[in-house]
């Protein structure tokens, strides 16, 4: 799988970029490739996601800069934002199965966040990767032409207020936490990117 890091890359103008490879990889032009980044503040809410777990108004977000967008993955709302390593993996899938493909993510991400020294887990019924009770990354795929697009979110060192303004993937109660947040120590980025990145390599590879 090749890897491809772009920086900070607004929202709608990395899904132009996950459309773009989409259609290449759909039609065998590039091999599967994980796109990493991180987003500008950015609210997005899943195809089904539902807006009353948007906890404070559009237009006080918008008096802030932030936007909040509706988009074509699974799940309800999450946030994105600086600190947050983002991944998209386009992945051609010959014989779709979104399920295996998404609890392959996370046992992707549980062996990323174990080289920091964090236990997480899955909790059935709850797609993402869960540190304790609280969440540390959030996954919520789209599929199109066979190809997967969206993917996941890892909390490195991101500002753990900005979940308070929703139910997180709409679930009532349910908190963040980060990297940062677990060890006591903010690791840096690369470091980050690093670690998924193998992992990645790992677990996704069977869809290769």
């Amino acid at each position: 799988m090749d890897t491809v890091w772009l920086g900070e890359v607004a929202y709608r103008e990395a899904l132009d970029l996950q459309l773009s490879y989409l259609d290449r990889r759909a039609t065998r032009r590039i091999p599967d490739t994980l796109l990493l980044l991180t987003h500008p503040h950015v609210y997005t809410l899943g195809r089904a996601g539902d807006e009353a777990n948007l906890l404070v108004s559009r237009e006080t977000l918008a008096s802030e800069g932030i936007s909040v967008e509706r988009v074509g993955r699974g799940g309800d709302i999450t946030y994105h934002g600086p600190g947050q390593l983002v991944g998209y993996p386009i992945v051609l899938i010959e014989k779709p199965d979104v399920h295996k493909f998404v609890r392959s993510i996370e046992a992707a991400l549980i062996d990323a966040v174990r080289a920091f020294g964090v236990e997480s887990r899955r909790i059935d019924g709850l797609t993402g990767v869960w540190a304790g009770e609280r969440k540390i990354a959030s996954i919520g795929v789209g599929i199109r032409k066979w190809v997967t697009y969206h993917g996941f979110a890892l909390n490195v060192t991101t500002d753990l207020s900005r979940f308070r303004r929703i139910h997180l993937c709409g679930l009532k109660g349910r908190e963040a936490t980060s990297i940062a947040e677990e060890t006591g120590s903010a690791p840096a980025m690369e470091e980050a990117r690093e670690a998924v990145v193998a992992a990645c390599d790992r677990h996704l590879e069977r869809f290769a």
